[in-house]
């Protein structure tokens, strides 16, 4: 057996130790050289990303101001420009909220919906022609929808002269006209992460005398949820923010959209109202806000889910 050290030894030992510890602790300079270089460029990197937002922000109390006017940080504190909002009948902004959500929400929910049953067929089922519909959806998604404005409102207006209810100046025209614009990339994105989904789930259920629609509605949206959420969140974004279908489809002042809508407060060349403008672009963020925030748990891993398995 080994010798134990006496208490002389021992502290000595411990001295010895806690020299070579105090000797490999990095310095606060080396510290700064590893690790503080990054807090700076991220903070950096945060102030850049917030800085237009507290300057919309700014802007949108500062009453009867202008663009330039607004340079000073909530330099003014006032909600009049919110007031003037829903106050002035030629331009109904709680019309243009309203058609915002309705179009968006139903767009979203449709985009996940279709995306959702087009990506399980080529997920799951062996059809002909199944390889050729993949390829083509890439192919169509290459052409950008611009070169399509045309051919789409002619198309919307002769619907229109057969049913009246979905041409142009319709809110389900413009729907129908969005939903088709975004099956594509929604299905191939969704089609990914279905593949990441084990097939062997399905056949025990199909074992258990389950169907495909009851595999489909029972258990793989459950399953796929994350990725229904990124869709859902995208679709809302993209058609909430557009400006020239929406601009070109809907023609009444009042079947307008938020981003239709409230371009009219900056275009007139002689009563542009900027500050306005700003507060109705606040007011439009927070139905995106909102969502983004309820559905962050899952946009990660959406994201990233079907970049395992094509």
């Amino acid at each position: 057996m080994e010798k134990e050290m006496t208490s002389e030894e021992r502290k000595a030992y411990n001295a010895a130790r806690k020299k070579l510890e105090a000797e490999r602790k990095p310095t606060i300079g080396l510290q700064f050289k590893r690790h503080a270089w990054k807090h700076i460029i991220a903070i950096a990197v945060a102030i850049y990303a917030v800085f237009p937002l507290l300057y919309i922000f700014s802007a949108s109390l500062n009453e009867g101001g202008t663009l330039t006017g607004s340079n000073s940080l909530f330099a003014t504190i006032g909600i009049g420009n919110y007031a003037d909002l829903f106050d002035n009948p030629q331009k109904p902004f709680a019309n243009w909220f309203v058609n915002t959500l309705i179009v968006s929400g139903s767009t979203a929910i449709g985009s996940v919906f279709l995306s959702a049953l087009a990506a399980y067929a080529f997920s799951r089922m062996r059809f002909k022609g199944r390889r050729a519909g993949l390829l083509t959806l890439i192919l169509v998604q290459m052409f950008p929808q611009l070169l399509a404005l045309v051919a789409i409102y002619a198309l919307l207006s002769e619907i229109g002269q057969v049913f009246p209810w979905m041409g142009t100046g319709t809110h389900l025209g413009l729907i129908l006209v969005y939903l088709g614009g975004a099956l594509g990339a929604n299905t191939y994105l969704m089609y990914g992460f279905f593949n990441t989904i084990p097939k062997e789930l399905d056949e025990a259920a199909k074992i258990d005398g389950a169907t495909h629609t009851q595999i489909f509605y029972g258990m793989i949206l459950r399953l796929a949820a994350p990725i229904l959420a990124v869709i859902g969140l995208l679709s809302f974004i993209g058609t909430s923010s557009d400006f020239l279908l929406a601009n070109i489809i809907l023609i009444k002042p009042e079947d307008k959209t938020l981003a239709v809508g409230l371009y009219s407060y900056v275009s007139d060349q002689f009563n542009q109202e900027w500050t306005v403008f700003a507060a109705g672009a606040v007011i439009a963020a927070t139905p995106i806000v909102g969502l983004f925030l309820y559905l962050q748990r899952y946009i990660v891993s959406g994201l990233i889910g079907g970049a395992v398995k094509g």
